[in-house]
């Protein structure tokens, strides 16, 4: 008879330890945590063109529940997915920070480099 781990998530006591599964879920809870706090301190330099610290932590909260429920529900991978806060902080940091680039047009030309950079290979 399977338990209902097994019945929900797959668990095979077998295959699997319980205290490891815990473990890597406490690590995942505790690095999505870090990237919904760190996401908008990366934006705040825009923050006067308009680019809301809330809004973008909201952003982040919904991007990431909605990539891991997919990825959970459909590729029935145990993934936790996020936006990626590395392509972020090397657009903004520059183009904010240190050419002094304002104004919420270059805010959205920043944004939209990060969305055409999902489709590169």
């Amino acid at each position: 008879m399977n338990s209902i781990l097994g019945k929900a998530f797959g668990f095979n006591p077998l295959n699997h330890k319980l205290s490891k599964e815990i473990t890597a879920g406490i690590t995942t809870f505790l690095t999505m945590s870090y990237i919904l706090a760190v996401n908008p301190n990366i934006f705040e330099p825009l923050a006067e063109s308009g680019m809301d610290s809330g809004a973008v932590f909201t952003a982040t909260a919904i991007a990431s529940a909605v990539g891991t429920l997919l990825m959970a529900l459909l590729a029935k991978m145990p993934l936790a997915l996020a936006p990626g806060m590395g392509l972020n902080a090397f657009l903004y940091i520059p183009y904010a920070s240190l050419w002094g680039i304002r104004g919420a047009s270059h805010s959205r030309l920043c944004l939209l480099k990060v969305f055409c950079s999902s489709f590169s290979r």
